[in-house]
């Protein structure tokens, strides 16, 4: 059969091996969405010499798998981690021990939740998938990541705005969030280096550089958290265990309560306070 020919499907085991070489860790699973989603041979091959060359995975096949959803993912976006799962789950529990109403009926509205430093919205759209219905708002500064968020959110009625943390959010949601959940990013810049090739060439910086000690960015998102939370509303950041007195300090000095939550099996940790 001839390679240009679109039936054309190159060996499993072939596959595996090339991406073996390049150093994937998960080959053979690799191997078999690429060739799900290749339209031709042409285009497997393309597929397969990109991953090879350390094109995220989740960028070739324009989705990423998050708490058993299929989040799109366009190229040059944040890939949402399995880690940040652990961070979701806290917050859906929190959602549903919360109480808050949800009957229209009664004049009662959902809770309101805020999706901050978002990327591709997977935070909030499986804040929604776990918990039910929410009016849900995120933002991001990055204007790829904003169109994203807008393809995976919009069409499940959240809204998504461009801008820096707080700024850009509605000021009618102040005193009115009851889970604020926030992926700030939290690797200290000399530690950029030392990330996989994919995360430091093909994510943006914007969305991994969390300053000199990591927490330039947490700095910002517990000084203002009080500002939007409504009285018992919840902030949930992730952090990396090292970080994570130094993330409950800022909770506290900003007149929140703070206590930590990890999960050893998703290397996870997340920091959650009340206010």
């Amino acid at each position: 059969m001839s390679r240009r020919d679109p039936g054309f499907i190159a060996s499993p085991a072939s596959l595996t091996a090339r991406l073996r070489a390049a150093g994937c860790v998960f080959a053979e699973e690799e191997a078999r969405l690429l060739a799900a989603s290749a339209t031709s041979a042409e285009h497997l091959d393309a597929l397969v010499e990109r991953r090879a060359e350390g094109v995220p995975l989740e960028h070739l096949l324009g989705w990423a798998e998050f708490c058993g959803l299929r989040i799109g993912v366009a190229a040059g976006v944040f890939v949402p981690r399995r880690r940040t799962e652990f961070l979701v789950r806290q917050a859906a529990t929190l959602l549903r021990e919360s109480g808050q109403p949800l009957n229209a009926a009664r004049g009662t509205r959902p809770p309101v939740v805020v999706d901050l430093c978002c990327g591709s919205g997977a935070v909030g759209a499986a804040l929604l998938a776990l918990s039910g219905p929410a009016e849900l708002h995120a933002s991001d500064i990055d204007p790829a990541a904003v169109a994203c968020a807008r393809r995976n959110l919009s069409p499940l009625g959240g809204a998504v705005y461009q801008g820096d943390l707080y700024d850009p959010l509605p000021e009618r949601l102040r005193g009115l969030v009851q889970v604020l959940a926030v992926n700030a990013p939290y690797v200290p810049s000399a530690g950029i280096r030392t990330m996989p090739q994919e995360a430091r060439l093909h994510e943006p910086l914007v969305s991994l550089d969390g300053g000199a000690d990591g927490l330039d960015v947490q700095r910002r998102v517990a000084a203002e958290a009080p500002q939007w939370l409504a009285p018992g509303g919840h902030l949930l950041v992730e952090t990396s265990l090292r970080q994570a007195p130094l993330t409950v300090d800022l909770f506290l000095r900003n007149g929140l309560t703070a206590q930590v939550a990890s999960s050893e099996e998703l290397d996870a940790t997340v920091v959650i306070g009340r206010s």
